[in-house]
């Protein structure tokens, strides 16, 4: 189950675990399907009443744990089982291959004087609103004068950048790498702490500001799941990790290894929960002060 709209990070990454599942030879098919509403709320709300059902499990990271604490969600991941975390991505700064700006320097000059509109696609409070506004905060942009909207997806954030509806737009690499590769846009920063392979591309370290956003992505099952099939699951996710064809995956799509098993899982995600809350916590109060 995805939180989100197809074409999006959750959506891609569920459907490339399928794929990967099937041709390793660990499952059959796999149904993907998106249950989209209340930022990502109602389907962490199916997975919680599902208790013990461990024929469904949600797709999630970074996105809605910030999505969660922006608002008053019904369910919350505690309520859920931690099945594992697999895969971090940085995000990018990109424009269309035919914008003027060539560098992230060029791009922040006209930022600063209130020039362009970004695009993101992450829910309210996720990794590419946090990628955006704390790069913003780093060149010295006031919070009200960072103009973006927010796009269903990464198709609907590659056609609104192509389009000029953005002027740039910060999504995971993941999502753009095809369009990266066919010459239609130009990333000029990562946000993540090193370069990207195959990535001609600075980090904003690099470009002199402080800043480092990394997504990730994981696993939940419902709760209260039988002992013997939950250690199923998590058998299953374990000899993934270690296939050629996850590996392979990994690698064509950009995504780092973050493999973390149940337990270590749950415990990262009390710590990231805090962690993330207290830093929109900060981002919401500089906004007003604005």
């Amino acid at each position: 189950m995805v939180p989100t709209v197809a074409g999006g990070g959750y959506d891609f990454t569920a459907r490339t675990l399928a794929v990967t599942l099937r041709e390793s030879g660990l499952a059959g098919d796999v149904e993907v399907f998106n249950l989209t509403g209340g930022m990502g709320t109602v389907a962490l709300t199916r997975l919680v009443h599902e208790s013990g059902n461990d024929e469904l499990l949600l797709q999630m990271g970074l996105g809605l744990v910030g999505s969660l604490h922006t608002g008053s969600p019904p369910a919350r991941i505690g309520d859920a089982t931690p099945l594992a975390r697999l895969v971090d991505e940085p995000g990018t700064i990109v424009v269309a291959a035919s914008s003027p700006y060539r560098s992230f320097d060029a791009l922040v000059d006209d930022w600063r004087r209130g020039r362009l509109t970004a695009g993101i696609g992450s829910l309210p409070g996720g990794p590419d609103y946090l990628a955006l506004m704390l790069t913003a905060e780093a060149v010295g942009l006031p919070a009200d004068a960072v103009a973006f909207d927010q796009y269903d997806g990464g198709g609907g954030l590659l056609a609104a950048l192509l389009s000029g509806q953005a002027d740039v737009i910060v999504s995971g690499l993941g999502e753009l790498r095809h369009a990266v590769a066919a010459g239609e846009l130009r990333v000029l920063a990562v946000t993540g702490p090193r370069r990207s392979p195959g990535i001609d591309a600075p980090t904003l370290r690099e470009c002199g500001y402080d800043v480092e956003v990394t997504n990730w992505r994981g696993l939940l099952a419902p709760p209260d799941l039988a002992p013997d099939r939950l250690e199923r699951l998590q058998e299953l996710l374990e000899r993934l990790h270690g296939r050629p064809e996850w590996r392979a995956a990994l690698r064509e799509n950009g995504w780092g290894d973050a493999y973390l098993p149940g337990e270590e899982f749950g415990a990262f995600l009390t710590t990231e929960t805090r962690r993330v809350g207290t830093l929109l916590d900060r981002l919401t109060r500089r906004s007003r002060l604005a």
